[in-house]
């Protein structure tokens, strides 16, 4: 019986525990109930593990001795009140998966179970280490999210490589998509502050407008990008927040804006961040000022060549070549790239459209197709076990 065959066995076991996930949502290092149901099924399996790994993680281990193959999967959800009505509806007011990570547990959760009866049997040599990751959609005081503080915890160190899964609402239901080499961008945020001098506004000109310093600012940090960046290397910069005034007859003294920096080469990112800096410094040229801070976040997520081809072969012999797809590059980011800069690893999408409606990521409508959580859970499994046959 293939793996695929097995999960599909287990296939209304995972959606109870997705939809048991779904509906318990919790925010970066707040994951303490997803912990625990972790836990609970680990338990079940008599796999051994390790609780408060980077915070509020699991890091579990299947077998004995090397090779050792690590498995990822992110369980935190997002600050977003859910908007579809299902029987599984988030039951914590503002909080919703609404990126997947519900179902990458799921999946890693169902690979366990399929692993671990394999390992009884003596099927497979070497071990499979289980990596339940905290706060990947956001990062702490220290500016660390669960994945970069699992990498500082040592979780790799005896780890020889490593495969990660990203369900997709919006591919195709039961695709594969990887590519090799630079796949998911770096991510920086930044905070500012457009300085001017507060009045009336019936008298615009005995004040000094920061609404009119802004907008010279938001044009100045989009045209940087088709202007003064080199057109064939990839980056922006997106403001997504202005926040100024209290009432419609007053001019404010300043305003906020904040947004991200999307890169994925060094000079480029470093060229974003000082182009980000001449845009806010035109305020200076009209008597205003600034404040800006900006926030370095993860690096770019980069697959190994040999284990992104290694993911394509693997998938294409369990779920059929036809469903196997070159990924474009993505200008999301993620912080499975703190492990592929530690170990060779491959992080691959599963698409799981649900139906006709638009349900993207970070949205209050996103939902997936529950069917792909058997072939999530068998493409994990699959992978350990090649790898493990492999000794790559």
């Amino acid at each position: 019986m293939s793996y695929l065959d097995h999960a599909q066995q287990l296939k209304e076991k995972l959606i109870a525990i997705r939809r048991d996930l779904h509906a318990h949502p919790e925010l970066a290092f707040q994951e303490v109930r997803t912990a625990q149901r972790v836990a609970q099924t680990l338990d079940e399996l008599q796999i051994e593990y390790s609780t408060g790994v980077a915070k509020t993680g699991i890091v579990a281990i299947i077998g004995e001795g090397t090779p050792r193959f690590a498995l990822r999967a992110d369980m935190d959800a997002l600050p977003i009140l859910e908007a579809n009505d299902v029987p599984y509806k988030s039951q914590n007011a503002g909080v919703m998966h609404a990126c997947g990570h519900d179902a990458h547990t799921t999946c890693l959760l169902g690979a366990a179970m399929i692993l671990s009866e394999e390992f009884k049997k003596g099927n497979l040599k070497g071990s499979v280490k289980l990596l339940f990751q905290p706060a990947e959609e956001n990062w702490d005081a220290e500016l660390k999210s669960g994945g970069r503080r699992m990498v500082e915890e040592g979780v790799l160190n005896d780890v020889d490589a490593i495969v990660g899964l990203h369900v997709i609402s919006t591919l195709p239901s039961g695709e594969v998509h990887t590519r090799a080499g630079a796949f998911m961008a770096a991510v920086d945020s930044f905070e500012g502050d457009v300085i001017g001098r507060g009045g009336h506004g019936a008298y615009p000109h005995e004040a000094l407008d920061p609404i009119w310093l802004a907008a010279q600012v938001v044009n100045a940090i989009h045209g940087t990008i088709s202007r003064l960046k080199h057109p064939a290397k990839l980056g922006l910069i997106s403001v997504t927040t202005i926040h100024a005034g209290t009432a419609t007859n007053v001019i404010p003294d300043s305003v906020r804006m904040s947004g991200t920096i999307r890169s994925f080469e060094k000079d480029v990112r470093a060229q974003l961040h000082q182009d980000l800096e001449k845009a806010f410094a035109l305020t200076r040229a009209f008597g205003g000022d600034y404040k800006l801070e900006i926030q370095h976040g993860y690096p770019p997520t980069v697959n190994d060549a040999r284990m992104a081809d290694f993911v394509k072969e693997m998938a294409s012999d369990l779920i059929g070549a036809n469903l196997v797809k070159d990924a474009e590059i993505e200008m999301g980011a993620e912080d499975f790239s703190y492990m592929t800069l530690a170990k060779p690893g491959a992080f691959f999408y599963l698409g799981a459209k649900k139906d006709g409606v638009h349900r993207p990521h970070h949205n209050a409508v996103f939902d997936i197709d529950e069917n792909v959580l058997p072939t999530g859970a068998a493409l994990l499994a699959e992978a350990a076990r090649k790898y493990l046959e492999q000794g790559r």
